[in-house]
């Protein structure tokens, strides 16, 4: 666990009548995305998503939020409302209910669907609430409002969350599109109502504070997505997140225009593309689709692969074409799209997919040379927008990075919002409102907990800090027999490298040292173990910093004979 604020001690317990808001994730990072209400000892829990590990955290396969805060008040939860079916948003759900399985969960048709889907791999059944734009429904001293927003996933809600001590509006991840694929529009007459009846705090998507304008509409792509199917002269592939629906309806939408079949590839695509056909959500024309084992039989001329990988996922069905570990071989004259964009930390994994896929003769095309991809945040136009049309007392940046967070607070302040009722928070930070208004009154840990394969908060940061000294310098174990009566070296040092750029030749000056320091420490007394490795690994990483200006993993294995 990691505390965010050293200056800010524990918070008092919440004041009568005060709403507490606490962030388990979310707050200056881009994904891991949980927030906590209280009110009146009560809990809410807005969205429980995941984070994906960066290069800097080998092994990791998820970064959950800390439950910590949260972990002997489990009871007190009365429900957790999901906003949409993004694994940053829903992605951590199997881990909570771990802790208590009969926790409700709420949130639109196609979202739950995609959660239980999820929730049946982990062997989970949950109890769960199916809601809908318009509903209002009541969860302990929680009265919710859902509000229908545009989003890169169908069925995305925003929240008016109505307590005591004020409203609040949380938008959820949305954008403005005007023209959108599926007609479901930002509802901006509900937002415009709550704004005139009077919003206490607005929490607003940040992701886009620091692009201009307004987003592009999702239309604008299809002709771009058209052409590239007419100028592809064999196998197309389409590498795209495995929750973009509307995406995939447009890659179907052309491959029926252009005489191609389509192919899933991929778990999660495969699940997720068949949960939204069966919810009426994705319409699959009859004859279009063919299995992977069915490929060979197809002309790659009329054929259309859909996959995940678009963000340079180690495992992704398209890194795997990349590295030739998958049954589908990428050839010369294959065409590669790219339909997303890049999340921040991911480009040189991205980078690295296409140059792997361009070294087999792939042509790729992707955001950087055409518009195959629209944002589903809104730009800072739209931010201004809601801003001006809610008109909140108090107003607090959420889902973005630090950058993205001060950027959004500007665009409040500009619009009128008192900057002493501007809260710029960030995990942990824990802001109460009351009296109408809202004010930080402390902080609670709320660190990285890291899944490594069946483990789950088991490695630590020191763990990586290892993994990294591992992989960047490599290790060096020396192996010392010692005399227990007269504490010196009856066998060895024998001294063995691994990655560390060191032949074992090199080593005859580091055993001679190390013999030394051991006789020495005999000659004063010195034979309890630890001390004797404490030596040993000084002075090896001393003549390796010497001479090589490397800094291995030494492990020192002192042996009592």
């Amino acid at each position: 666990m990691s505390h965010p604020h050293p200056e800010l001690s524990s918070p008092p317990a919440p004041a009568e009548g005060a709403l507490r808001i606490v962030a388990l994730g979310g707050l200056g990072e881009i994904g891991r995305n949980m927030t906590v209400f209280e009110f009146g000892g009560r809990l809410l829990v807005v969205d429980c998503g995941v984070l994906f590990p960066e290069t800097e955290q080998p092994g990791i396969d998820l970064i959950l939020p800390d439950f910590e805060y949260i972990r002997d008040r489990l009871d007190d939860i009365e429900a957790v409302i999901l906003t949409h079916g993004h694994e940053d948003h829903i992605g951590a759900v199997p881990f909570l209910l771990r802790e208590r399985r009969d926790i409700r969960l709420a949130g639109s048709k196609l979202t739950m669907a995609l959660l239980e889907a999820k929730l049946t791999e982990h062997r989970i059944q949950p109890v769960t609430e199916v809601v809908a734009e318009g509903d209002r429904r009541t969860f302990g001293p929680f009265e919710i409002e859902f509000l229908a927003v545009n989003h890169s996933i169908p069925d995305a809600l925003a929240l008016a969350i109505r307590t005591p001590a004020g409203t609040v509006l949380h938008t959820g991840d949305f954008k403005m599109d005007q023209l959108p694929l599926d007609g479901r529009l930002t509802d901006l007459p509900g937002f415009a109502r709550l704004g005139a009846a009077g919003i206490d705090l607005l929490m607003s998507d940040s992701t886009n504070s620091e692009v201009p304008g307004f987003v592009t509409s999702e239309r604008d792509i299809g002709p771009v997505v058209d052409d590239v199917f007419r100028t592809a002269q064999a196998r197309l592939i389409v590498a795209c997140f495995a929750s973009h629906i509307h995406r995939v309806q447009q890659v179907l939408d052309a491959a029926v225009a252009n005489g191609r079949k389509v192919c899933f590839v991929g778990r999660s695509m495969v699940r997720n593309m068949g949960v939204a056909r069966e919810l009426g959500y994705l319409n699959v024309p009859e004859g279009v689709m063919v299995e992977q084992r069915d490929l060979d039989d197809i002309p790659g001329d009329r054929l259309v692969l859909v996959c995940t990988g678009s963000q340079g996922e180690p495992m992704s069905a398209l890194s795997r074409m990349a590295n030739r570990d998958h049954s589908i071989r990428i050839t010369e004259g294959d065409t590669v799209l790219l339909a997303s964009s890049l999340i921040p930390g991911n480009e040189n994994a991205v980078n690295r997919v296409i140059n792997g896929l361009t070294r087999w003769g792939a042509r790729i095309v992707h955001k950087g040379n055409a518009l195959v991809h629209v944002s589903g945040h809104a730009s800072a136009g739209e931010l201004l927008y809601v801003l001006n049309m809610v008109k909140p007392r108090n107003f607090m940046p959420i889902h973005g990075e630090w950058r993205h967070l001060r950027a959004h607070a500007k665009l409040a302040s500009l619009t009128g919002v008192p900057d002493e009722r501007i809260v710029i928070a960030e995990d942990g930070v824990v802001v109460d409102l009351a009296g109408g208004e809202a004010k930080i009154v402390g902080a609670v840990p709320a660190g990285y907990v890291y899944v490594d394969g069946l483990s789950v908060g088991e490695v630590t940061e020191t763990s990586l800090k290892d993994r990294r000294i591992l992989g960047e310098e490599g290790f060096i174990s020396i192996v010392i027999g010692i005399d227990t009566t007269s504490g010196k070296v009856v066998a060895g040092p024998e001294v063995h490298a691994r990655g560390a750029g060191i032949v074992n030749a090199d080593f005859a000056e580091v055993v001679s040292r190390i013999e030394t320091v051991i006789g020495e420490a005999a000659a004063d007394g010195v034979t309890e173990l630890h001390q004797l490795g404490q030596l040993v690994r000084r002075t090896a990483g001393k003549w390796v910093s010497d001479n090589y200006r490397r800094r291995p993993m030494i492990v020192p294995v002192i042996v009592e004979v």
